[in-house]
Parts: structure tokens; sequence; C-alpha cells
């Protein structure tokens, strides 16, 4: 499916929100941490780049070094989520995401993100936006991104039926996560644009919801 940059409106039961590059700009610190740890492996930077946003730490390890044994890419993991949490600069809101978390309080949505609870608890602080009250994190599933599982538990956790969830994604993996768990996606920022979203906006700026009066909510994209 084509993914549409005009005005068009969806209607869901509930909204499953990414976090990195989806409500939180953390470039910064992601680009540091891996070119370093690229530069350790001797992989190249940029190509480490295309293969991280949007998928748990040892899960893009196993795309890299496939024969590098699974215990020492969680050791890695393990350690490099420390160093992120660690690290807060230059992590800012996504333009928009504040207003947009706040007209979905009281309406059905959860976090799904491949950061883990002190990370995904430090990253939303330092931008300055609350938690929702329903978190899917890295210690709530067995699979990465692209996998479904996280979509499907958040949906789950709400009580609402995959085809009636919108998913709002900045990454391939994030993308592809929710295409497979039978959801729409939005993809957020130039990211998403390359990998098939539904409708695609520039940032969450261009996103208005509103509940209606069936129980569902009216999702004004561009």
């Amino acid at each position: 499916m084509t993914a549409t940059t005009v005005p068009t409106v969806l209607t869901a039961r509930a909204l499953l929100l990414d976090m990195d590059g989806t409500l939180v700009n953390s470039d910064a610190v992601v680009e540091r941490i891996w070119r370093r740890w690229a530069e350790q492996h001797g992989l190249d930077g940029d190509e480490v780049m295309k293969v991280v946003h949007g998928r748990q730490g040892h899960a893009s390890m196993a795309l890299l070094l496939p024969d590098r044994p699974v215990e020492q890419n969680h050791a890695d993991n393990a350690r490099m989520l420390v160093e992120e949490t660690a690290d807060m600069e230059g992590v800012v809101a996504i333009p928009g995401a504040q207003e947009f978390l706040a007209s979905l309080r009281g309406l059905p949505h959860a976090l799904v993100t491949s950061a883990d609870v002190p990370l995904s608890t430090a990253r939303m602080a330092a931008a300055g936006l609350d938690l929702p009250g329903v978190r899917i994190t890295a210690e709530s599933v067995g699979a990465s991104k692209p996998d479904p599982e996280g979509f499907l538990k958040g949906a789950a956790e709400l009580g609402v039926a995959p085809a009636d969830c919108v998913v709002f994604e900045d990454s391939g993996a994030g993308i592809q996560a929710g295409r497979a768990a039978g959801m729409r996606v939005v993809g957020v920022g130039p990211r998403a644009g390359l990998h098939g979203p539904d409708a695609v906006v520039r940032d969450l700026t261009e996103i208005r919801v509103e509940a209606a009066g069936d129980g569902t909510l009216r999702v004004y994209v561009g």
C-alpha cells in the first residue's frame, strides 16, 4: 500500500505508540552509542545505523554480527542500555508530542517500545513527556520488533482487537511489526516514509485525535 501524505481520517479503538523517533527524538544518543560500538567491532557506522532503529540492541547485534554468541549480544545490550540511560544529552520531544499525548488522556492508548523500563522512563522524562498508563517495554516481550509481539500485547492489555488499533512508528522494524500485527500504521518523520506505512506525517503537529460518541477514535492525519 502506498503511504499517503494528504489529509485523511482513520477510525480506531486504540492507539499504540512507539517512543524513540515517534514521541522522543533520541537520535543524538543513539548515534553516539552505536557508532562507538561499530568502531569497537570494526563495522561501518553508517551501515550499522541503517539497522539499529526500532530494534532491541541484541536483535540489531544478531543481524550485524551473525556468528557471535547470543549471550555476548545480550551482555553487550545490557551494558549499552545502562550507557543510554545515563546519556540524555540532546534528548527532546518530537514536535507536537506533548499536545498529542495530552489529547489522549482518558482514551485507550499504550506505549510500545524496544527500550527497557529505566531507559523509557528516563527518555520520556528528559523530553518532558508523561508516560502512558499502559506500557509494553523490552521486559514485556520475548521477541524484538519487527516481531509483532509487542503490539499484540499492547492491544491485549487494552482489550482491543488488533484490527481496531492504529500504530504510530518511525522505523522500518516498527512499521513491519505493526503491519505483521494486522494493524494500520501512521509513519512519523523522514525514516518512516521509506517503509510503507498507511500514512506518513512530518511530526505529531500533523495529528489530531477526537473521541467519537460510539467508543471509537477519529485520527485526523495531515
